[in-house]
């Protein structure tokens, strides 16, 4: 593919997902909840990768690959994600955005919804897939030993995220637990074991995409963004700012244990 198809490829797929996120922010006004989008981020970058898949030509065993390995990703986690919103309701943080934007410019639900959330997030979510998008592109090189090594860092990120997140479903779910820090199991190393799942899973895809050449390598921006946000913006310190109110023993576990890095803890 030339330039201005691979562009013209990537703006139809940026047009499909605000498209979808559109509808989808028509259905929040009917819940007067946006927290659901949180379970359709991972599912919305399948649908990308679904959408470049039967116009793109590239290596067929890269393509499957790159396809299978989001779809397991995505399924799990937007599956996982849309199980909780259903026994929690509403996450805090996405109220705590639409009351402040109530609150201090005089928004309305549906205006911070729409500006806040959905269309941000169609546009991040299209950043970030790109490695399953332009990984798809190029005929050649056929998948070599950095695409099979990035494929394994992909299946450790799943399995990773997902222990991480079944160990913390069983410890909410024992009522003496309640006000308790998880610090056992894969917590135990790493206070954001879901996190750093999802940095392999999205560091791996780009290395399948990467051992295309340049259209896989400028791919690059999805995991650097990933990495960003679940470091440094909407990841740890809105999750870490949350569980600090409602367990006191939250900061002795963040003296000793890494926030993402699986490390041995510290001794304190």
């Amino acid at each position: 593919m030339t330039l201005p198809e691979i562009l013209t490829l990537l703006g139809l797929n940026l047009a499909v997902i605000v498209v979808v996120m559109l509808a989808l922010w028509g259905l929040s006004l009917r819940f007067k909840d946006v927290s659901f989008i949180d379970g359709v981020w991972p599912l919305g970058m399948l649908m990308l990768a679904l959408a470049t898949f039967p116009r793109t030509e590239g290596d067929a065993t890269r393509k499957w690959l790159l396809l299978w390995l989001v779809a397991v990703w995505a399924i799990r986690l937007g599956w996982h994600l849309l199980k909780r919103w259903r026994a929690h309701g509403a996450d805090g943080r996405y109220t705590a955005i639409v009351e402040t934007q109530e609150r201090d410019r005089g928004w309305s639900f549906g205006k911070t919804a729409l500006l806040f959330v959905f269309l941000p997030q169609a546009f991040l979510g299209w950043l970030t897939s790109l490695p399953a998008q332009m990984g798809q592109i190029a005929q050649t090189p056929p998948v070599g030993w950095i695409g099979w090594i990035g494929a394994v860092i992909v299946v450790i990120g799943i399995g990773f995220e997902s222990v991480g997140d079944a160990q913390l479903s069983a410890f909410k779910k024992d009522p003496k637990n309640k006000g308790q820090v998880l610090d056992t199991g894969l917590w135990r190393y790493t206070r954001h074991p879901n996190y750093f799942g999802d940095f392999l899973v999205w560091w791996g895809l780009w290395l399948i995409a990467a051992e295309t050449g340049w259209v896989g390598i400028a791919a690059i921006a999805g995991p650097v963004f990933l990495t960003f946000t679940l470091t440094r913006w909407s990841g740890i310190g809105i999750t870490e700012k949350a569980v600090s109110k409602s367990r006191p023993g939250y900061a002795d576990y963040v003296k000793r244990t890494s926030a993402f890095i699986p490390l041995p803890p510290k001794k304190t």
